[in-house]
């Protein structure tokens, strides 16, 4: 395949992500989708959208995908974001699964972990430490470099806003000018993973007690919400509970999900 000009290679681009990563861009956003991607051409030294897009299509190159994929996502997050939301979570939904052994929960599209370590973090507050030693969390996002953060486990500060001081000082180290480390207990019960939602079945051999899928499901078009969310249906335990932002309202969507609360749902026994 050939691209005709710098629209054709733009639009290209912009269907690649839709089909292949369920990111879709609006005709509204469409000038943020361009910024995004032309900072992509430049660090590839490419001439145009064209270019991009044989690089990612007709040719492709792992590393011009994984970067249009990254460059195209969203990772702005911090820690213990909407927090009442996460109170459901710990006044009702981690102690009815805390019996279970393990407990097994995916922070699905995790960007930097930010989201991961909180829950390490509340089900430590909430269970007591030695409930870390059967708590696993998977964390996973499609941009390579983003897991590779959450590995890291080292954040600034300014992703700690919302962070009570208490808990900073609790399970954090100071390491370098105004960053922080996860402490060892907390890094260990969570592992990162690069993954793309949109490749379904998903490859677990294990279900999970919970799943975290929050602020990324409106960058779906209706079919791919509807397709992930049954996904991660078959992939949550019976019991199992879902649990959203309090922005996406999936109930209209027509999924096997009931709701349970606000961004708070469940799969049947």
């Amino acid at each position: 395949m050939t691209f005709a000009d710098d629209s054709h290679g733009f639009e290209s681009v912009r269907e690649w992500l839709s089909s292949r990563c369920a990111i879709s861009y609006p005709d509204h956003k469409i000038p943020l989708l361009r910024q995004r991607l032309c900072r992509v051409t430049r660090s590839f030294d490419l001439p145009d959208m064209a270019a991009l897009a044989h690089g990612v299509i007709t040719a492709p190159r792992e590393d011009i995908q994984l970067a249009v994929m990254h460059a195209a996502s969203t990772n702005h997050t911090y820690f213990f974001r909407e927090p009442d939301i996460l109170k459901k979570f710990t006044d009702t939904v981690l102690p009815e699964r805390a019996s279970n052994n393990p407990v097994r929960i995916w922070s699905a599209a995790c960007s930097t972990g930010d989201e991961a370590y909180s829950i390490a973090i509340l089900a430590a507050e909430k269970m007591g430490q030695g409930f870390l030693s059967k708590l696993q969390i998977l964390g996973t996002d499609i941009s390579a470099p983003v897991v590779e953060r959450a590995e890291h486990g080292i954040f600034p500060r300014n992703q700690f806003a919302h962070t009570d001081p208490a808990i900073l000082n609790r399970y954090f180290t100071p390491t370098g000018i105004d960053q922080y480390a996860v402490n060892v207990p907390i890094r260990k019960t969570c592992t990162f993973r690069r993954m793309n939602l949109k490749a379904t079945p998903y490859p677990f051999t294990h279900r999970f007690d919970v799943v975290f899928c929050r602020n990324i499901l409106y960058y779906f078009n209706r079919a791919d919400q509807t397709s992930t969310l049954e996904a991660l249906y078959d992939a949550t335990l019976p019991g199992g509970w879902l649990i959203t932002s309090v922005t996406e309202v999936i109930s209209d969507l027509g999924t096997r999900w009931q709701q349970i609360d606000t961004g708070i749902y469940r799969r049947p026994e």
